[in-house]
């Protein structure tokens, strides 16, 4: 498995910028989502993408941008209690978003990412939610509309809600054996060690997407932007390169970061 840089656009201040100096470095992926950059992100980056074909860009469905919610509504492909919860998953509503996040940039996606499934979702119901957007993903990827699909989570995985396993059973019966599920996203930070303390010990979705050859997006690396504020001057001698493993404090000792 080899690691590579993209851009995220979440918290993005200046998309077109960011999108504009990550292509010209030769990253490889731009990350995106129709409510990102106050509904704008797809939209500021439509130029840059024409400008750098080469360079590939992840979109997402499910939260709702203002104009969404509007326009949505209007055509029929999204109900008022949808609407008000502000995040949809149902196939008619995948099948349109799709069809308006490839028109905003202006190409067609590389990858669409159900964005957290998990969101509003009461129990026992996620099965059937996520395999009904499968479906309209896997037509979407017949008509070429998308390249392929993913599903990004936020405590998807963590909570046991779905493991990597159940996403690619739904993804064959929506698809077939050659089904065109292609990745996860879940964050993976100094803050969120999880995913990281279980592939350590050969389990966790990280591990099952490298048996399955599934994409890993690494969402939120430097946890929205507050990491930087958590390096204590412990923690960054602790890390620094060239550090010898220290034994633990004994209970008695005294804690330097207590």
């Amino acid at each position: 498995m080899s690691a590579q840089l993209g851009l995220g656009t979440y918290r993005c201040l200046d998309v077109g910028e960011a999108a504009l100096m990550t292509a010209s470095r030769g990253a490889d992926w731009v990350d995106t989502a129709p409510n990102y950059g106050n509904g704008r992100a797809e939209a500021l980056l439509a130029p840059v993408l024409a400008a750098y074909p080469g360079l590939r860009v992840s979109t997402k469905v499910g939260f709702l941008s203002a104009s969404a919610k509007r326009i949505g509504v209007r055509a029929g492909v999204l109900s008022a209690e949808d609407a008000e919860h502000e995040h949809c998953l149902a196939p008619a509503y995948v099948v349109w978003q799709v069809a308006r996040s490839r028109r905003t940039l202006g190409r067609v996606p590389d990858l669409v990412f159900l964005h957290n499934p998990e969101h509003g979702c009461r129990e026992g119901e996620i099965a059937d939610r996520l395999y009904a957007a499968f479906l309209a993903l896997e037509e979407a990827c017949s008509r070429q509309a998308i390249g392929a699909y993913g599903v990004a989570t936020w405590s998807g995985f963590s909570s046991g809600l779905f493991d990597v396993s159940s996403l690619l059973e739904l993804a064959a019966m929506a698809g077939g054996p050659n089904h065109r599920l292609r990745a996860i996203q879940l964050p993976v930070s100094l803050v969120q060690l999880v995913p990281v303390a279980q592939a350590l010990d050969g389990e966790g979705p990280l591990v099952d997407a490298r048996r399955a050859g599934l994409d890993v997006f690494a969402s939120a690396p430097l946890h929205g932007g507050g990491v930087p504020g958590l390096m204590t001057h412990e923690l960054t001698e602790l890390i620094s390169p060239g550090s010898t493993r220290r034994r633990p404090p004994s209970p008695s000792s005294p804690q330097p970061w207590g």
